[in-house]
């Protein structure tokens, strides 16, 4: 599969990830995260930073939802739950975030 972006054709797998890391920009997150009518602020990109970061420079690692609760709620100094990353990303924080972060499909199964 493919998607269309600034008369480019990035390459997808099926489920809508990138083939490719590079080809992401914040850009192309922005025209994703429009397809499926979310409206990016800043808690989104917060998510977004953190979960590209742990790809890119924690060897691969892709959190969980318990460690994306502990991470930001300590970032945006408040006690958040797993709903209010859910509010964020509605098809799932780790799976929906991380495909809009440009990252692969992550391969566990549930997320707390």
């Amino acid at each position: 599969m493919a998607l269309e972006f600034n008369g480019a054709s990035i390459e997808t797998t099926a489920s809508g990830y990138l083939v490719n890391i590079e080809d992401w920009s914040e850009d192309l997150a922005t025209h994703m995260a429009a397809s499926e009518t979310l409206e990016l602020t800043d808690k989104h990109w917060d998510l977004m930073n953190y979960l590209r970061d742990e790809f890119i420079n924690n060897g691969a690692n892709q959190p969980n939802t318990r460690a994306m609760v502990k991470t930001m709620g300590k970032k945006w100094g408040e006690k958040i739950n797993a709903k209010t990353l859910y509010d964020l990303f509605p098809g799932d924080p780790s799976k929906q975030g991380g495909r809009l972060s440009g990252l692969p499909e992550s391969r566990r199964k549930g997320g707390y």
